[in-house]
């Protein structure tokens, strides 16, 4: 009984550093969030608005840069850049966004996987750990994997640049994001969202919506649109990899809350265990200790 008592006590004590750890986590994940929260609710407004515009001068505007960049093709090779964390301990965030993914690839994309004509672009090590052993056909990019630790626009829009001459060039028919959509630290949308050609379905929503395209252009159109299509591009990926960090933040913060109220529970249920097992003990010494004077008596 004194091993049981023993095993219990080194258990409960297991179990109260584990909780001890949780519980920081909890804190360093609220506070992460915070600012990864203000960070995309501050730009979420800007890039939608951006996303209307170029919608609206994709539908309306008589440029090479808009035309070259809204030109929809048949689909005979395509990238997806896939958005994850560098980072588990955060519920099933990635694998839901590695699912969107997933799905993407089987649905959209299976004749370009088995041909060879599916590149596949990661930022966040928990996406590349997932697809390194699969789809061998498929080339894999890490040189952006560690994007999500070093969040500038630079960093980013060097990035988009890169993809926006790659589909000028006609290396790439299309192009699309595998990301998570921040609600809140308890709700995160999960989506592949297309990033070029420019979406149809925002020309579209534009049009209906009823916003003017009768912009006055200052310079002039053409060096305008070379500057302006681009910023947009480079805001729209900025903003998918901050809705996919503070959701993973949120997602974070989540999983070790419930992990710190599990550890709590359990804890108590190891309490009642031992306090029977002691009181169990307790009862067989006296019980051993009445029958031995018994014995001595007789």
């Amino acid at each position: 009984m004194g091993a049981n008592l023993k095993e219990v006590r080194d258990r409960m004590k297991s179990v109260q550093n584990t909780q001890q750890i949780t519980k920081a986590m909890k804190m360093v994940s609220a506070a992460k969030l915070r600012r990864a929260q203000d960070a995309i609710t501050q730009l979420r407004p800007y890039a939608n608005k951006l996303g209307e515009i170029l919608g609206n001068l994709a539908a309306n505007v008589e440029s090479e840069s808009v035309a070259a960049l809204s030109e929809h093709r048949s689909v005979q090779s395509a990238l997806l850049v896939i958005i994850t964390s560098n980072k588990g301990l955060c519920g099933a965030f990635n694998t839901n966004v590695i699912k969107a993914a997933v799905h993407k690839i089987e649905n959209d994309y299976a004749h370009l996987k088995d041909n060879g004509q599916l590149k596949l672009v990661f930022i966040g090590k928990k996406g590349y750990d997932y697809f390194k052993n699969r789809y061998p056909q498929v080339e894999k990019v890490t040189g952006y994997v560690e994007l999500v630790d070093r969040l500038t626009f630079e960093e980013v829009a060097g990035m988009a640049d890169l993809m926006i001459d790659r589909f000028k060039e006609g290396k790439y028919d299309r192009m699309d994001i595998a990301y998570a959509e921040f609600k809140n630290a308890a709700i995160q949308n999960f989506d592949v969202e297309p990033f070029l050609p420019i979406p149809e379905s925002e020309t579209e929503s534009s049009e209906k919506g009823g916003s003017s395209a009768d912009y006055i252009f200052e310079p002039n159109e053409d060096e305008l649109m070379d500057h302006l299509v681009p910023s947009i591009l480079q805001t729209q990926l900025f903003k998918c990899i901050l809705d996919t960090h503070a959701s993973e933040h949120g997602a974070r913060m989540t999983a070790m809350d419930k992990a710190t109220d599990n550890a709590s529970e359990l804890l108590k249920e190891l309490k009642i265990n031992y306090n029977k097992a002691r009181q169990e003990a307790i009862t067989r010494e006296l019980s051993e200790i009445v029958g031995g004077a018994a014995a001595l008596e007789g």
